[in-house]
């Protein structure tokens, strides 16, 4: 039986600033960072939804679950000490 190729770490990703973000995934970190992006306070002022249509355009088959990611990160990025009950990442995924 083959055997499965084990997927690759993004250890760039894993030690990015974004990673303090809790609840952050690792894809959304390396998405973020592919923008240009590396330090958390970067995102303060900018619209997820913004980054996400910029990301789309390199990657037209992106998750859509990055969106929240992106809105929790710019929360957290603007927002010290955020509030414990918007780290999640369901308070995200419904907002239009």
């Amino acid at each position: 039986m083959p055997r499965k190729k084990e997927k690759e770490t993004d250890y760039e990703a894993l030690s990015s600033a974004f990673m303090r973000v809790p609840k952050m995934k690792v894809d959304a970190a390396r998405a973020l960072l592919s923008l240009g992006l590396k330090q958390i306070y970067q995102l303060e002022g900018r619209s997820a939804e913004t980054l996400f249509s910029d990301y789309k355009k390199r990657k037209p088959d992106a998750d859509t679950e990055l969106l929240a990611c992106f809105r929790l990160a710019v929360y957290y990025a603007e927002n010290q000490p955020p509030d414990p009950a918007m780290l999640e990442l369901s308070v995200w995924r419904s907002r239009a």
